[in-house]
């Protein structure tokens, strides 16, 4: 096999590594596939079957060991997604019937919500924004 069909036969191998990438979504195989590509340079240049093997093994080795732990820690520090009431939290609403410690309605995200006050000593009026503190059943605790 000449050094023409070497690159090639990596390019085959680059993808048919690619084709588990997709399927598995395991980033792996793609650090595998990069590193195959690597290889099919190194042929292509006329490096010899051992520069070659070299060659995948080192970029495919040191991209695992560099870029899996980069996207662990990514992964670890998004922050989580909120949804349903936890999301309504912190949001800001508008008052449409008095609330206070007991009662009252609210306007947040466009649906309206029984609601009462925080602090029972407290009474917010008709049109004036209010915080949204918690979400207590079908009730938005307000300040």
């Amino acid at each position: 096999m000449g050094p023409v069909d070497a690159w090639v036969w990596w390019l085959v191998a680059a993808a048919a590594l690619g084709i588990p990438l997709i399927i598995t979504a395991m980033p792996e195989f793609g650090m595998l596939a990069v590193g195959a590509v690597a290889a099919a340079g190194t042929a292509g240049l006329g490096g010899g079957a051992v520069p070659q093997v070299v060659v995948f093994a080192v970029v495919s080795v040191a991209l695992i060991l560099v870029v899996r732990p980069l996207a662990r820690r990514s992964r670890a520090e998004r922050p989580a997604l909120a949804s349903g009431v936890e999301a309504l939290k912190g949001r800001q609403a508008v008052v449409l019937e008095q609330v206070d410690g007991r009662s009252g309605r609210i306007k947040l995200a466009g649906e309206i919500w029984s609601a009462r006050a925080l602090d029972a000593s407290t009474t917010h009026e008709p049109g004036s924004e209010v915080d949204v503190v918690e979400i207590d059943g079908a009730t938005a605790v307000v300040m």
